[in-house]
């Protein structure tokens, strides 16, 4: 984590140099790839510290919600006074400054596993139940690709203001840290909380459809809480349940992945019906999200059953 955060803050300080169009793209694309590992990486080392200390993973995560919301009325306010092509060096500075606060981060002592175990890790992929767990969290997940990509057009097309725009996706993320915050309280499994996550975002993106008003608007905006904060403590808990701690990194690496290629493609995906079906494109969201919970359901005994399946190569 701390060589990903010291090369990403110098790879975006090099798309900061570049002013070719090739250039740019050759230096932002190599930086992603060595800026994305940071995710996974970053989860597995919480689930390692959850593990170790009995700590809960909601309120770890909602500070990285806590700082989407400052970082997005901060880049908000810069906007008005930073000329658009110098924006990139505050990236680069926030970046530089998560490399310097991941020089604090300690090991997390664990006994090393057998050489045996370590050649077992491939069978994460041979895992029905940890397929499961990432293909769901995937597609829920991945169900959130036409909101963040037409969203705002959308709105603005409705006539909304910026400042009505910017509090729509200001009360998701508020919703979604209140969800964090009391996830220490929930006592339903980690597999019914990612099926309720699902079939939440599946109402959701059915209302969306139907180009609510804005107050409606307003209250379907906090099921953000369930359909993203819900449906990640549920993954979160079920991959801490199922995947063996050696296991982790990877786990979230194959996580990551999936997560990955579902939401670029569904994104690519409703480009084409946006353009062509406009606000329709929710009902193949809201499709993804069922699809997702009927996953969830048929995992759900095998997931409660066999906890850790992958150590054994189950």
């Amino acid at each position: 984590m701390i060589a990903t955060g010291f090369v990403t803050a110098l790879g975006f300080a090099v798309v900061g140099t570049q002013h070719q169009p090739l250039l740019v793209f050759l230096a932002y694309a190599v930086t992603a790839c060595l800026w994305t590992p940071m995710v996974p990486l970053t989860d597995a080392y919480a689930l390692g510290g959850v593990a170790r200390f009995g700590l809960n993973y909601g309120p770890l995560r909602l500070w990285g919600s806590g700082a989407f919301v400052v970082g997005a009325l901060a880049c908000g306010l810069l906007v008005d006074y930073v000329a658009p092509r110098h924006l990139i060096w505050v990236i680069a500075s926030v970046a530089a400054l998560g490399a310097l606060a991941s020089i604090g981060l300690q090991p997390l002592d664990r006994p090393k596993p057998a050489p045996a175990a370590i050649h077992r890790a491939g069978t994460l992929l041979r895992d029905g139940g940890f397929l499961a767990i990432i293909v769901a969290g995937a597609l829920i997940q991945g169900s959130h690709a036409a909101y963040y990509a037409f969203a705002s057009i959308t709105w603005q097309a409705f006539g909304m203001s910026g400042l009505t725009i910017a509090g729509l996706w200001v009360l998701g993320v508020l919703a979604e840290i209140v969800v964090f915050a009391l996830s220490p309280r929930f006592t339903l499994a980690p597999a019914l909380l990612v099926m309720i996550g699902g079939l939440s975002a599946m109402a959701r993106w059915l209302i969306t459809a139907q180009e609510p008003s804005v107050a409606v608007l307003s209250v379907v905006q906090l099921a953000h809480g369930l359909t993203f904060g819900l449906t990640q403590i549920g993954i979160m808990g079920l991959l801490v349940r199922h995947v063996p701690g050696h296991l982790m990194a990877r786990g979230q690496g194959y996580l990551a992945a999936c997560g990955g290629i579902v939401s670029s493609t569904a994104s690519v995906a409703s480009g084409v019906v946006y353009a062509a079906y406009g606000q329709r494109v929710y009902y193949v969201m809201a499709a993804m999200a069922l699809i997702a919970a009927t996953v969830m359901w048929l995992a759900r005994h095998r997931l409660a059953d066999q906890p850790h399946s992958a150590a054994s190569g189950g």
